[in-house]
């Protein structure tokens, strides 16, 4: 009985995280035949969970949305992980969700069994969280912009340049990407008619709806390495190309993703594109990786690595 129930909860813990399952995928997922997922799905529906069957020949599983369905259930990797992304969220770059998270923790952790409860606040006992050090973003523009990405809505917001220049814009938002530290928005700029990349933190106001439209093609498969181009470099006075001589995944570990943007040349070394507002910050920024490099571009930099050479070897004596 005790193993019916534990399956029985973790095949509603997989009908609630998908839309659609077909009946040999839940079984495969489960470790059953198929006519054991039949017979589980018959037990949900009596317990008032209005799951319905899908036509085809493979058949499928969908769990319907009703005012009468039972509350969420959450297995334990599951109810640790809510508890763990609350106690974070309580110390992350959202402005106003700090309370509303540690509200929502104690809730959670007043119904957590015995053993559970142990384990989360155990975490929290010796974890020590570094409050976020920089701009935050308003909690419900983050929702609008999220809802009007699924959407496809149109929206309008007062936007604030790197200089602090204010100006109008009409954006066809594709999505958010989040660094740990900041919120950025990749949009289709209707004016400028062109990708461009938003600090969530700078928009001045809460975002207003505007007409719909028609999904463009994305600028990358990943909006992840989007964002991380155009941080890294294009938004800077100065923009830096270099070849790195060591593997990807090394120069990865010493830099991030808003710093540097980085290609694979082969298994020894990678394409970085790099930026900054003075030159003295990208050489700065190049030693720190104690790693051999090769700058391309622009001839600015080369020309100031050099001058910095030679200071440098006459500040120890050195000829040449």
């Amino acid at each position: 009985m005790l193993e019916t129930s534990a399956r029985l909860l973790k095949l509603l813990s997989l009908l609630q995280v998908r839309r659609d399952w077909t009946g040999p995928e839940l079984a495969g997922r489960l470790n059953v035949d198929v006519r054991t997922i039949r017979r589980d799905v018959d037990k949900l529906r009596s317990l008032g969970y209005p799951v319905t069957s899908l036509p085809g020949a493979a058949g499928g599983y969908q769990l319907g949305a009703g005012a009468e369905l039972p509350p969420l259930l959450l297995d334990d990797d599951e109810a640790v992980a809510v508890a763990v992304g609350l106690r974070t969220a309580a110390n992350g770059t959202i402005a106003g969700i700090e309370e509303t998270s540690v509200r929502a923790l104690t809730k959670l952790e007043q119904v957590l069994p015995a053993k559970l409860r142990r384990r989360v606040q155990a975490l929290q006992a010796h974890t020590t969280p570094l409050t976020a050090v920089g701009p935050t973003v308003d909690a419900e523009t983050l929702t609008i912009i999220a809802a009007a990405c699924r959407d496809h809505q149109q929206l309008r917001f007062p936007y604030a340049s790197t200089q602090g220049e204010p100006s109008k814009r009409l954006i066809e938002p594709q999505g958010l990407v989040h660094t740990g530290r900041r919120w950025y928005l990749v949009a289709w700029d209707v004016s400028k008619e062109d990708w461009r990349t938003f600090r969530v933190d700078r928009i001045t106001e809460q975002p207003t709806l505007a007409a719909r439209f028609t999904p463009r093609e994305p600028p990358a498969e990943s909006l992840g390495e989007f964002v991380s181009r155009q941080v890294a470099s294009n938004v800077y006075t100065y923009q830096a190309v270099l070849t790195v001589h060591a593997p990807l995944h090394v120069v990865a570990e010493r830099t991030s993703p808003v710093a540097a943007s980085l290609e694979p040349i082969d298994d020894n070394s990678c394409l970085m594109r790099t930026g900054a507002e003075a030159l003295d910050r990208i050489v700065f920024f190049l030693l720190y990786l104690d790693i051999d490099f090769e700058i391309h571009e622009p001839q600015e930099l080369r020309t100031h690595v050099d001058t910095l050479i030679t200071r440098l070897r006459k500040s120890i004596g050195a000829q040449g």
